[in-house]
């Protein structure tokens, strides 16, 4: 019995160890090594004339403003200076939709008490939801409004910003659930507006990678 407590108790410091580590290897060996890609870097190919025809170099996040579960605005102003992770879904989705909220819980327990780092979750079906209907869905995923925003706006500038400005397919539904198609991604965006990752928010490994390389990029710009 005693070896067993002895193991036991092995253990739990092991996985408390765990995040001591972690912390150790990004902030107290010096400089970072840890190669985090910035994407579209020579602008972004467009072989089906769907965007506006843009540059050949870095892409940036355009601007966009749209309203968040509680009636307020919330776009591109409110990404500068930060970590955003972004996601677009709609509240009926029958398929990815739940399975991506939930592990978008996930990302926000992990950086609750994080000021840099925030979630945008933009609705591809706004004519169904309402900062109301967001309100709902915020509150059964736990999120604040500041923190985890639900966002809905005009539907062509939605589509408009998943193709050209996400780079993500997105195809309108016309308020049939089962017709909408979009991507399972999370994106990571630094706080110049650059993309620096896509993560399936379907698989918990990608997602945790996520989460590893968004505090990565938070602890570089300390």
């Amino acid at each position: 019995m005693r070896g067993l407590r002895v193991l036991q108790a092995m253990v739990l410091i092991c996985i408390l160890l765990v995040p001591v580590l972690i912390f150790m290897f990004l902030k107290g060996f010096g400089n970072n090594t840890y190669d985090i890609p910035v994407f579209f870097e020579k602008g972004v190919e467009n072989p089906f004339l769907e965007c506006p025809i843009g540059d050949t170099t870095q892409h940036y996040i355009p601007d966009f403003t749209f309203v968040n579960q509680m009636g307020n605005p919330v776009g591109k102003a409110q990404m500068e200076g930060k970590i955003t992770i972004v996601d677009f879904f709609f509240t009926s989705c029958p398929s990815i939709c739940p399975v991506m909220s939930s592990e978008m819980e996930r990302v926000n327990d992990m950086f609750r008490d994080e000021p840099n780092v925030q979630i945008l979750s933009i609705s591809i079906d706004p004519e169904f939801d309402t900062p109301e209907i967001l309100k709902e869905y915020a509150d059964k995923h736990k999120a604040q409004a500041g923190k985890w925003d639900f966002l809905s706006g005009d539907k062509a500038e939605t589509y408009q910003l998943a193709k050209c400005g996400f780079i993500l397919p997105t195809l309108d539904g016309f308020g049939v659930p089962d017709d909408f198609a979009h991507s399972d991604k999370f994106v990571l965006v630094d706080e110049l507006g650059r993309i620096r990752g896509y993560y399936s928010g379907t698989n918990r490994e990608d997602v945790d990678l996520l989460m590893l390389e968004a505090k990565i990029l938070l602890y570089g710009n300390e």
